[in-house]
């Protein structure tokens, strides 16, 4: 009896041939999509809202909207600033819906001495040095970062964690480059401010 061969994908497919094939109803091509980049999206969810069980539900959110959009997405810009933006927008929701945003400081106030306020942080992938080093450091940093409103936090995630350019944060974020530099520029301020005593020692 004649059977037909199920539509597959090469195990090196780019993103753009698994996008054609999963937009025609290639479940096995989504599926490679969402093992290719799954670890990168509950990383950044986490990194966001800084609870694995919302970065969880940020991670089957962010595949369910992939899912559905899959069709609208034009390939004007690259795949992974598409859901970068999908998964910023998905936590922006979350942060809403929950209470935690009561905890956030107001950076209106926060005042610059310095003529960029910069400020750089520890490489936040999991390794074994960052395991043993520094960690009442990376416990402070933890914490301030979480004081950050929403907003600011993932404009300072992207940039200087993610190490996304502030054109391609923009795009993410749909915000113009001036108001990305303005945001990252107040985080750091506000990170720097929260540390000096701890950078005296």
């Amino acid at each position: 009896m004649p059977h037909t061969v199920p539509h597959t994908k090469p195990p090196t497919a780019d993103d753009e041939e698994l996008i054609r094939l999963a937009s025609s109803g290639d479940h096995r091509a989504f599926s490679e999509l969402v093992k290719r980049y799954e670890d990168t999206v509950f990383s950044f969810a986490f990194k966001v809202c800084r609870s694995r069980q919302h970065a969880e539900e940020t991670l089957q959110d962010t595949f369910v909207n992939v899912f559905r959009k899959l069709k609208q997405f034009d390939q004007k810009s690259k795949f992974t600033t598409w859901l970068y933006s999908i998964v910023a927008n998905n936590c922006l929701m979350k942060r809403r819906q929950s209470k935690l945003e009561r905890a956030s400081f107001s950076l209106q106030e926060v005042k610059d001495d310095s003529a960029e306020g910069a400020f750089h942080i520890p490489d936040w992938r999991e390794t074994p040095l960052d395991r043993t080093t520094s960690k009442e450091l990376r416990k402070l940093l933890d914490e301030s970062i979480q004081k950050l409103p929403m907003e600011h936090r993932i404009v300072f995630i992207l940039r200087d964690v993610e190490g996304k350019s502030a054109e391609e944060t923009g795009r993410i974020l749909k915000l113009s480059i001036p108001a990305v530099k303005s945001r990252l520029r107040r985080a750091r301020v506000f990170l720097r401010n929260e540390l000096e005593e701890y950078m005296k020692e």
